[in-house]
């Protein structure tokens, strides 16, 4: 007489919360250390910014922003800018991927036993474009484009190129080798495997990577114009620098939109893809 099927199966219990073999534990609990010394070590005014004398003045100031500027003079402006905003977003994201498919040939081992002489100094290029703020680019670049739209595209597209430059190769690394494989027994060669194995295989990663970047981008783009890169930050820093709190208002509820509006576009393409 057989047992039941049930009764056969055994329960093992949960792992313990801590292992002192779990490296994954002794990371977390590294991390937590280093969270506790920061709020130790940092005087944070928690008291103070709390206080009731903070709230009263935060409550003024933000009663400044009302009402909003609403003419029309000042709505064109405000559109012109965020028109302005979403170009440098989009066109420093569309030559950040250009330039991140390129460099993210040379820095990734496309199959097993590749050379890839040029992976180690491509990717020291990757970082080096990445550690670099979109901001610190734009001041750095308004030395030679001058003040306007240019500096922030161009410092988009050079930061950007680091970032999807690096996802790009790890997701062309990580791509299944079988049809790469197949066609090099055939005799073909890397460019031809690339191109017909390679990037099928990843380019609705890669187009997931580059719209959620241009999501980030939207909001670089914004705060760009604060060191006059042109665009809604612009219009922000000079009317807030005169302390125009309706105008002010306006702005940033424009920026609100054109990141909601750009978010649910990217969103919305990114699903469409993967479906």
């Amino acid at each position: 007489m057989t047992q039941p099927r049930a009764a056969k199966e055994t329960y093992k219990l949960p792992p313990p919360l801590f292992d002192a073999r779990c490296r994954a534990c002794w990371f977390v609990l590294g991390l937590l250390v280093l969270v506790i010394a920061s709020f130790w070590s940092l005087d944070l005014q928690w008291a103070q910014f709390l206080s009731l004398d903070a709230a009263r003045s935060m409550g003024r100031f933000l009663g400044e922003f009302f009402p909003p500027d609403t003419s029309p003079a000042f709505l064109n402006k405000v559109a012109q800018g965020a028109w302005e905003t979403l170009a440098m977003s989009a066109l420093g994201t569309l030559l950040a991927a250009v330039a991140g498919l390129a460099l993210a040939l040379p820095a990734s081992r496309l199959f097993e036993g590749h050379a890839a002489w040029g992976r180690v100094p491509t990717r020291l290029l990757l970082n080096a474009l990445r550690s670099i703020p979109e901001l610190v680019w734009a001041a750095l670049l308004l030395i030679s484009a001058g003040l306007g739209p240019l500096a922030g595209t161009l410092a988009l597209a050079l930061h950007t190129t680091g970032v999807l430059g690096r996802l790009f190769a790890e997701a062309m690394e990580n791509a299944p080798p079988g049809p790469g494989a197949a066609l090099r027994t055939q005799g073909v060669g890397n460019v031809r495997v690339v191109l017909f194995a390679t990037l099928p295989q990843v380019l609705p990663q890669l187009m997931s990577y580059t719209l959620y970047r241009w999501e980030n981008n939207i909001r670089a783009a914004a705060v760009l114009g604060v060191v006059g890169a042109g665009g809604l930050g612009q219009l922000l820093a000079f009317h807030m620098g005169l302390f125009h709190m309706g105008k002010t208002a306006t702005i940033l509820g424009a920026m609100l939109l054109l990141v909601a509006l750009v978010d649910a576009a990217s969103l919305g393409a990114r699903r469409w893809m993967t479906r």
